[in-house]
């Protein structure tokens, strides 16, 4: 912005720009963190269960040793993703974010990749995990 807010601090050329400007920033945070979390959640899900699957037939210590090698990039997408989200989530927030996020996850993963069958249950925790979305959000969602 140039002209005549060039010389206001940036709070104050925040408080005068169209709230396109000033929604975008939390946004984008937002929507990084959605995706740093979802890709993060992928390696976690594959880290805790995929060696049910494929290294049933090794000992638990073998399993353990290649999960950690697949946290480890889990890790390296869940931390700033969290750190992102932080700074526009609270941190209950980011956590039921995760939730929905696992459960996103999880579900597709337990019926494509193990070959589950899918259960009315899956949709009585998403209904769940919705209420406690609601909660959670409700002030950001009212504005206050």
């Amino acid at each position: 912005m140039s002209g005549v807010l060039s010389g206001v601090s940036a709070p104050a050329r925040e408080a005068h720009a169209p709230i396109t400007l000033r929604t975008q920033a939390p946004m984008r945070a937002i929507s990084l963190t959605l995706l740093m979390l979802t890709l993060s959640n992928v390696f976690m899900t594959f880290a805790w269960y995929a060696h049910l699957k494929e290294l049933s037939h090794k000992p638990w210590i073998v399993a353990a040793v290649v999960s950690w090698g697949i946290a480890f990039f889990e890790y390296m997408l869940q931390v700033p993703g969290n750190r992102i989200g932080y700074t526009v989530l609270s941190v209950g927030q980011l956590k039921i974010l995760q939730e929905v996020i696992t459960l996103a996850v999880f579900v597709p993963f337990a019926i494509f990749y193990l070959e589950e069958p899918l259960k009315l249950d899956y949709l009585w925790a998403a209904l769940c995990i919705l209420g406690a979305v609601y909660f959670v959000f409700r002030s950001k969602l009212a504005g206050t």
